[in-house]
């Protein structure tokens, strides 16, 4: 029997050669369907494919032209890559914290 390899990685990560190259094996080998892991009827994987397209709906962002200072840029620039997520979700966090909306006002 194969043993299981369980690899973790995390946003923005990219895998290793080895990892890549333990995919590219696995890939190699059938899938195998039993009682535990049965094979997914047409209607399951459609199923699916719809709660994908709702889900992948509500994580869509918007858009926003905003202006901030050139300090605000400057700080958030030294959060590297992907600074502009990080600062989304302050601001997510900020619109929700009623104390923090108050002092903004």
């Amino acid at each position: 029997m194969d043993r299981l390899i369980i690899s973790k990685l995390r946003a923005g990560d990219r895998p290793t050669k080895a990892q890549l190259h333990r995919i590219r094996e696995a890939a190699k080998h059938p899938i195998v369907f039993d009682e535990d892991c049965p094979e997914l009827t047409d209607e399951e994987l459609a199923e699916f494919a719809e709660l994908a397209r709702k889900r992948d709906a509500l994580r869509k962002k918007s858009v926003l032209s905003l202006r901030v200072s050139p300090e605000t840029v400057q700080i958030g620039k030294t959060l590297g890559k992907g600074w502009t997520g990080i600062m989304s979700r302050l601001l997510d966090l900020a619109v929700r914290d009623p104390l923090l909306l108050k002092k903004a006002l």
